[in-house]
């Protein structure tokens, strides 16, 4: 396993459980800075590493009246602010091949979507971007099939790869998280993520919205840095009531502290 994995000045395999935090998606110019700012702060107060994370263009949205965001050339123009005003690590989504290039003059990380995890040609335009790679592990995909998805960026020459467990279909409209996914990735040699937002989500559930159960995030994201996992994925806003797609799978802002608290301590104590 190598001894280094660095995304911009932070290095995952060395400072500890970094953490991935953001809204779901950029709603407008100023609340993205202004979330990005407030993160940073409350990341520097308990000392951990967090890369931002805001989507330019949710393309998977149930509906075809669900809020997008503002497209990719004005989504990466913010994204852009908040990675050079704000000075922390930015990631965020591609859903099409040519959607990389683009992407990878801005980001510090490019994500690919759980539902696009097996779409090779968007693996392969990620990986030869050579930035880092963080793939969201399907729905429908066992842990241990997420080796093929290595395979297929590391044939680009790209090693930096990120693997994110968030959850599994568990009938419809419904997901559960099997944590022994999190060792289970964890043989490929890349470091795992787990995204407790999403886990959290009712897919498709409240008339055509994904609907949610936030009360419990606290002991998902526990369970997680407990079980090893090297990173925790958390969405964030400061009135989810209010946000403009997945409000109902987020955490509130308030309370990010004490749980960033509280996991710090799990995973020193795992370690």
């Amino acid at each position: 396993m190598s001894t280094e994995f660095k995304i911009d000045n932070i290095d995952i395999r060395k400072q500890g459980l970094f953490f991935i935090l953001g809204p779901c998606v950029i709603e407008n110019e100023a609340f993205t800075l202004s979330l990005a700012e407030a993160l940073k702060q409350i990341a520097a107060e308990i000392e951990v590493q967090f890369i931002f994370k805001a989507s330019f263009d949710k393309a998977n949205r149930s509906s075809i009246a669900s809020f997008r965001g503002p497209g990719l050339k004005e989504g990466l123009r913010i994204l852009r602010r908040v990675k050079e005003e704000i000075g922390v690590p930015v990631l965020s989504d591609i859903h099409e091949p040519w959607q990389a290039e683009a992407a990878a003059e801005v980001l510090s990380v490019i994500q690919v979507p759980a539902f696009l995890c097996r779409q090779t040609d968007l693996l392969i335009a990620a990986g030869k971007t050579q930035l880092p790679v963080n793939v969201k592990k399907g729905q429908f995909v066992a842990p241990e099939d997420m080796a093929l998805v290595v395979d297929k960026i590391k044939s680009t020459g790209n090693s930096r790869i990120i693997l994110t467990e968030r959850g599994t279909f568990f009938g419809y409209r419904n997901l559960v998280v099997d944590f022994r996914s999190i060792p289970i990735m964890k043989e490929t040699g890349m470091p795992v993520v787990l995204d407790v937002t999403h886990s959290v989500q009712k897919p498709s559930a409240s008339g055509g919205v994904s609907g949610g159960s936030p009360e419990f995030i606290p002991v998902l994201a526990s369970c997680g840095a407990a079980a090893g996992a090297d990173g925790i994925f958390l969405e964030v806003h400061p009135d989810p009531t209010q946000a403009l797609s997945d409000g109902s799978n987020s955490l509130q802002l308030k309370i990010l502290k004490p749980l960033l608290i509280r996991l710090k301590k799990l995973y020193n104590i795992a370690l």
